[in-house]
């Protein structure tokens, strides 16, 4: 099973972490008791709390942070450059000097529905959800449910209605 998995040995795994195959993890950090689906990318300096699903054919880039108990579905993909180029202003390819990254945060027991696109620089409030095939361009407040290309708000939820279980510290709640 091992060689259908890339973990480089600069990734920070926590206890009880579940890999699926054909994964590509570098340099980033994955709390205790999350689960990784198959092809998965997570790069350099992104961070996932714990008690996280990560579904299949996610890519999760530089600059995220996913909190505890954050549940994201399948082939969600994050963005973390504003200005994305190829090349400079005088043809070369860009290196890492040539651009900068844009931090994601996606708070405590959010959930991403599958096929969403997060655009950099926003927060996904604690206990929101964004439903499947969002556009996410702008902040989604705590406990709202959004949807859409742009995402909107479509309602609230009160945060007692929100179950806990999913931000538990327990191995069974992932």
């Amino acid at each position: 099973m091992e060689q259908y998995r890339c973990v480089s040995d600069d990734v920070k795994l926590g206890e009880n972490v579940r890999l699926g195959k054909f994964i590509n993890l570098y340099g980033c950090t994955i709390g205790d008791n999350t689960k990784i689906g198959a092809f998965v990318e997570v790069q350099k300096n992104a961070i996932i709390g714990n008690n996280c699903k990560i579904s299949s054919h996610t890519f999760i880039c530089e600059g995220v942070t996913i909190e505890d108990g954050a549940f994201i579905g399948h082939n969600v993909t994050f963005i973390n450059d504003r200005y994305p180029r190829a090349t400079t202003s005088g043809g070369d390819l860009q290196t890492e000097e040539d651009w900068s990254v844009t931090g994601t945060l996606v708070c405590r027991g959010a959930s991403i529905g599958s096929s969403s696109t997060l655009l950099c620089g926003v927060t996904v409030g604690e206990g929101a959800i964004v439903g499947a095939g969002s556009v996410v361009t702008k902040d989604v407040p705590p406990y709202s449910i959004v949807a859409g290309n742009p995402a909107r708000i479509l309602r609230t939820i009160k945060k007692e209605d929100v179950d806990e279980s999913s931000v538990s510290q327990s191995p069974g709640a992932v």
